[in-house]
């Protein structure tokens, strides 16, 4: 990494530029060391160019030290080939996602995903989120459900050709059958779940509490793909003797988070179901729009809010921006700026506490805009400085 960091910003689709713009001036006035470029992804580039992810925007992101994206636009393959301009129509482009490809090209397959409860101006939770929730998901993000392998109309010899089990439920079905194929390496397996220790120990590290990792999976009925990760994950926890590994059927982990969300720390698991629990996670502390997130690899990183493009609120000045700041700070952490980081954190928190309804967007039951939350950031920053 050289001395000043390199960013790529991709503000992508719906709020995504107004999130991703409200993260840049908070990191900006923390004080952030970098140079920036802004390249483009998503919806528009879909519709214009039949490429949402454009070749120069990957060689982009490629170069640089980190990148924080807003939001993308996804819709369903018909919808998608009709939104396409008139002069690309059938050519036999297919919509693919920018951010799984970006995750699959980069190899950026862990999944940073924090859950954190914030206090509010009332001294309850803010926007009724589950006092205790501070969860961390580490989710495999390169394979799983996710990888894309799919067949859309199964024929009966292709299902004899795949497996016998497929071959009799084909016999059994009637009308169409399609298929997904769940993929599970053993060297994608280990890989996560050593990130997820090593996070376990740094919480513990700050916290002083003993360190502990929950493996979140299926095993007794996806006895191969399930099994593997399960092996895997014990294989890895002989290097880390100082550090618990426990072992929960995800059905129950979601049964029991929201019974008791303060049971769960530092979480792994694989693509899909890390994605839906984490999910559940981010409700319990609030909402997307305060849930940020990493996606990163031996050599590339990505940051971006958990929520999705909003096109319903793009353009109305309310879409919360803490997602994208916190997510901003966890980049600043990545390229060895921690300082800011804290900086950027603690202003949120102070913000979350001591602002009123006036203040606070909507999904946090204020009556606040984009703008007036983060100007209110910006000044909590400000603040902390004068009490140093």
């Amino acid at each position: 990494m050289s001395n000043t960091p390199h960013i790529v910003l991709l503000p992508g689709d719906g709020i995504g530029p107004e999130v991703t713009r409200s993260a840049l001036r908070v990191l900006i006035e923390a004080g952030l060391r970098a140079t920036c470029e802004e390249r483009a992804i998503g919806w528009r580039e879909w519709c214009e160019r039949g490429e949402p992810l454009p070749p120069e925007t990957l060689e982009a992101v490629r170069g640089a030290d980190a990148t924080l994206m807003g939001a993308i636009t996804s819709k369903p393959e018909g919808e998608a080939a009709r939104e396409l301009a008139p002069s690309l129509r059938g050519h036999g482009l297919r919509y693919r996602s920018p951010i799984v490809r970006l995750r699959q090209e980069l190899d950026l397959f862990a999944g940073l995903r924090p859950a954190r409860a914030w206090a509010g101006p009332d001294g309850a939770c803010v926007a009724g989120a589950r006092r205790g929730t501070d969860i961390l998901t580490v989710r495999e993000s390169t394979e799983g459900l996710y990888c894309g392998i799919e067949v859309e109309d199964v024929d009966g010899d292709y299902a004899v050709m795949v497996h016998h089990e497929l071959s009799l439920l084909r016999e059994r079905t009637r009308g169409r059958m399609a298929m997904s194929v769940r993929i599970t390496t053993e060297h994608a397996s280990r890989r996560v779940v050593r990130v997820a220790m090593e996070e376990a120990k740094k919480r513990a590290k700050e916290t002083g509490k003993p360190a502990r990792v929950t493996l979140l999976e299926k095993p007794n009925i996806l006895r191969a793909t399930g099994g593997l990760m399960l092996e895997a994950a014990r294989a890895v926890a002989v290097d880390y003797p100082d550090v618990v590994l426990e072992i929960e059927n995800i059905d129950a982990a979601c049964m029991h988070i929201v019974m008791d969300p303060a049971r769960y720390g530092v979480v792994v698991a694989e693509n899909l179901f890390g994605d839906i629990f984490s999910d559940l996670a981010a409700g319990l502390a609030g909402g997307p729009g305060l849930a940020p997130s990493a996606s990163v690899g031996d050599r590339h990183a990505l940051f971006e809010p958990v929520h999705g493009s909003a096109p319903d609120l793009a353009g109305r000045g309310i879409a919360n921006p803490i997602a994208a700041i916190l997510s901003g700070a966890m980049l600043a952490a990545h390229i060895g700026q921690g300082e800011v980081a804290l900086r950027v954190e603690r202003a949120v928190e102070i913000t979350l506490r001591e602002s009123n309804a006036s203040t606070l967007t909507p999904d946090l039951g204020g009556r606040g805009t984009t703008e007036m939350l983060t100007e209110a950031v910006m000044r909590k920053l400000c603040s902390n400085d004068d009490k140093r």
